[in-house]
């Protein structure tokens, strides 16, 4: 059927979208969502009905057909709020409101052109024909278009053809035969020249397949064949090249974690070298298209570089090429080399090939001790983790020290293992450095370090934005995983977050991180159960990251399962990756229920994990944590003691925030203020310093000198970003919804009752995100002040009961819940 509405038109035979008659680029399952609303047109169709109708067997959820349906209204210019088209049926599904009109394929668009022309002589005789010469029948079409079906379809001009026999059916012919005959002879001669041609498409098809690729299609790299007996050439020729060809925005490398998954299924020990025979076959297995398998080896002093590009399902050679170079500094040269012939060759347009080809020599670095330092480190990260991969990156950067995506590197391994400063060290150094870096290292430098360093998540947006509008088929954890686990957060839009990390596992089903950011942005949307399913989705992919056991944390922490948190709490003992933040997310547990003394004595523990390991920043984070629960429950001496240690350990901006607030909220204004300056002054740009940190540092001091409208004021600003989840949380789990909480102080303050309810209501209803946050159980204890100042009693006692009931075997001599008691007792 073809289906008009507005100025479009939805062929589903031809499976097209057109406007105004011209093709637009769609993504096949949004046509397909299309196409289920067109055929139920004017009725509601449900959400699950159109998943299980679309995806079918695979796991999605109800975000990506949010986003799907998002893709159709912006291709469509309809309009959310106002649908002419598509209208949402909330909570329910879709519906297609468009005038449609149905009509069937025109003669011409059914009948496709025949592949071949078809000449005869003598036997056109038995057509009706003359014996003039041959004739031609039809026009080539691209075979790529041709199928069975069309060769076994009689044409237009062959249909008329066979007027003039039919209408002779009555007369005999002069050779005897009747025309009945000679009828069914022409249709037998039909059928078998038709099946001839058709024959011979199929054989063409796969050599024009042969030839090139396409941007749907998925390389697998090997390792070079090193017979040089010179080990630099190990596994660095393979990380080479593969730098070069990612710069192509046509081409897609099989992405290192899903070769790894591949690898461990066919039962291959972790770091085994991908040889050209284990390359074939995860080729095979993973659907791709083509293997790329290379070799050097030593001539006298020569080099001789091979690569060779064949299909793994048919074997057909795409691209081979043979380079000799004089003496080993130019065979990184010969790889840029070979790597843009080989571009070129596959049916990448030569304007790409020339913008994003920058030589390796250029762009990373011109030393192959370097590179093998750089390959190295990468594949000790994949086996052992982040902190084992640091002395070989860093040996990377002692070789060549203008080696910038190393330098990166070493920025995220640092960011990873909880070291923001030396992060922010080495992401600097990367970005003063990143002209010697190729255009997807660019990228990828100048978004960390907005994310990482100046703190500026919309710019660190708008690069990933750029990036994904440059390379839209990355299949790393690169432009999609920034988004969903760093700027997406930051900014409050977890709903994007959670599409942004469904992206990346649909790219990079075998990426940790993935899950991990999934899982992230579901619970603060409080989608408990989706959460929990993404963390199953990891571990039957073999995949369990140190983080995927804290999710498993926060989830049982919200869903009031102790049983199941002691479980993951016992699965992290002895985890050197996770055991001290599994420690300060049990330690934020306890203090939730008011069990102070176990809390400090659980984060006491991690800290001193942390200074055993040498990680004294974060050491400095979880003493942070313990001034600011000290600070909120009243002890204000303890509070103050702590802040002074966690300053003592370092100066990173997140425990400068922590420690001001902690010293705030003890009544030690000059030190808060100073803080305060210093992080406004150092951090003019970053997104969380200005619309959180600062502006809750003010209003508390501004508390502090009795100035509510003032505090008020202060906060204004923080509000676009005031659900979102800052740095500070992020790397240490504290400071979500912190301008909310002082807003709702500031509003007791001002005697305005009724204000400060709705501001606690709402970190009420952010569970997912404040998590075990104490401002968790203390929005309780103040929303029961706001309804008693508002004069609403029976709503007061109600939520004092709530936090008395929270804090049933709280430590009695903390200084809040003595407050506490003393408040419900005069209320009631």
């Amino acid at each position: 059927m073809i289906y008009r509405f507005a100025h479009f038109e939805v062929d589903d035979t031809e499976f097209r979208l057109s406007e105004h008659g011209k093709t637009l680029q769609v993504e096949p399952k949004a046509l397909r969502v299309l196409l289920c609303l067109l055929e139920n047109r004017n009725s509601l169709v449900r959400k699950q009905e159109i998943l299980d109708t679309v995806w079918k067997d695979a796991f999605v959820t109800e975000s990506t057909l949010t986003r799907t349906i998002s893709l159709l209204r912006k291709t469509l210019a309809d309009d959310t709020h106002e649908p002419r088209l598509i209208e949402t049926v909330p909570t329910q599904g879709y519906r297609f409101k468009g005038t449609v009109e149905i009509v069937s394929p025109s003669p011409a668009r059914s009948h496709q052109p025949l592949p071949f022309r078809l000449t005869t002589q003598k036997p056109r005789a038995a057509l009706g024909d003359d014996d003039s010469g041959p004739q031609p029948v039809e026009t080539v079409p691209e075979p790529a278009h041709f199928s069975l079906a069309h060769a076994l379809t009689p044409c237009p001009e062959a249909e008329a053809d066979a007027e003039p026999v039919l209408a002779e059916s009555t007369t005999p012919h002069a050779s005897g035969q009747s025309s009945a005959g000679a009828s069914q002879s022409r249709k037998w001669f039909l059928l078998a020249a038709f099946l001839v041609i058709a024959l011979a498409a199929l054989l063409v098809v796969p050599l024009r397949h042969r030839s090139g690729l396409t941007e749907k299609d998925t390389v697998v790299l090997a390792n070079f064949v090193n017979t040089t007996g010179d080990p630099v050439f190990d596994e660095t020729l393979r990380q080479g090249i593969a730098i070069q060809l990612e710069q192509s925005p046509f081409l897609t490398l099989l992405s290192e974690d899903r070769t790894q998954h591949e690898l461990r299924l066919m039962g291959q020990p972790a770091g085994v070298p991908l040889s050209p025979q284990l390359a074939q076959e995860v080729c095979v297995r993973t659907g791709s298209s083509a293997v790329l398998n290379g070799s050097i080896a030593q001539v006298g002093s020569q080099y001789v570089l091979g690569f060779v590009a064949k299909d793994c399902h048919t074997g057909s050679i795409l691209n081979e090429q043979q380079v000799q170079v004089a003496k080993k500094e130019g065979v990184l040269t010969a790889l840029s080399e070979m790597a843009g012939k080989f571009r070129s060759s596959v049916g990448e347009s030569l304007s790409t090939v020339e913008t994003h080809n920058t030589p390796l020599e250029e762009a990373t670095t011109p030393s192959l001790e370097a590179l093998k330092a750089y390959s190295a480190g990468w594949k000790v990260n994949r086996t052992e983790g982040e902190g084992a991969a640091i002395p070989l990156f860093k040996r990377a950067v002692e070789i060549d020290p203008g080696f910038a995506i190393a330098y990166a590197a070493l920025g995220v391994m640092y960011g990873s293992t909880g070291e923001p400063d030396l992060a922010a060290e080495y992401t600097t150094k990367a970005y003063e450095l990143r002209g010697r870096a190729n255009d997807n290292e660019r990228f990828f430098i100048t978004a960390y370090y907005d994310g990482r360093v100046t703190g500026n998540q919309e710019r660190a947006r708008q690069t990933c934005e750029a990036w994904i509008r440059a390379y839209p088929r990355q299949t790393d954890s690169d432009p999609y995983g920034f988004l969903s686990g760093f700027i997406y957060p930051v900014l409050g839009e977890y709903e994007k977050g959670a599409e942004a990390a469904e992206k990346l596992i649909e790219l990079s089903p075998d990426s940790s991180f993935a899950y991990v950011a999934r899982g992230f942005n579901l619970i603060a949307l409080d989608r408990l159960d989706e959460a929990e399913h993404s963390i199953q989705s990891a571990s039957k992919r073999g995949l369990e990251a140190p983080f995927l056991l804290l999710l498993r944390h926060d989830i049982a922490f919200l869903n009031e399962d102790k049983p199941a948190r002691e479980r993951v709490v016992e699965q992290a003992q002895g985890n050197s990756e996770v055991e001290d933040w599994m420690a300060d997310h049990e330690a934020a547990a306890l203090a939730y229920a008011g069990q102070l003394q176990r809390a400090n004595a659980v984060s006491q523990h991690a800290m001193g994990l942390d200074q055993q390991a040498g990680h004294k920043e974060r050491a400095a984070l979880f003493e942070t944590r313990i001034g600011l629960r000290e600070a909120l429950f009243g002890n204000s001496k303890a509070a103050k003691d702590h802040a002074k240690h966690a300053l003592e350990l370092t100066q990173d901006r997140e425990v400068k925030y922590g420690t001001a607030l902690a010293l705030a909220s003890s009544g030690d204004s000059s030190r808060a203020e100073a803080l305060a300056t210093d992080l406004e002054k150092r951090f003019p740009e970053d997104t969380s310093v200005r619309y959180n940190y600062v502006p809750v540092l003010r209003a508390s001091l501004a508390l502090n000198h009795g100035d509510s409208t003032k505090a008020i004021e202060q906060l204004k600003i923080a509000a676009p970003y005031e659900t979102g989840t800052p740095r500070s949380a992020i790397s240490a789990f504290f400071g979500a919804l912190y301008p909310v909480y002082v807003r709702g102080e500031a509003y007791l303050a001002a005697h305005r009752g009724a204000e400060a309810a709705v501001e606690f209501e709402k970190i009420l209803k952010h569970r997912g995100v404040v998590i075990g946050d104490p401002i968790g159980a203390l929005a309780h204890l103040q929303l029961g002040r706001a309804y008693a100042l508002a004069g609403d009693n029976n709503r007061a006692r109600a939520a004092y009961r709530d936090f008395l009931s929270l804090w049933k075997d709280a430590d009695p001599d903390i200084p809040i819940f003595k407050q506490a008691n003393a408040e419900y007792a005069k209320l009631n």
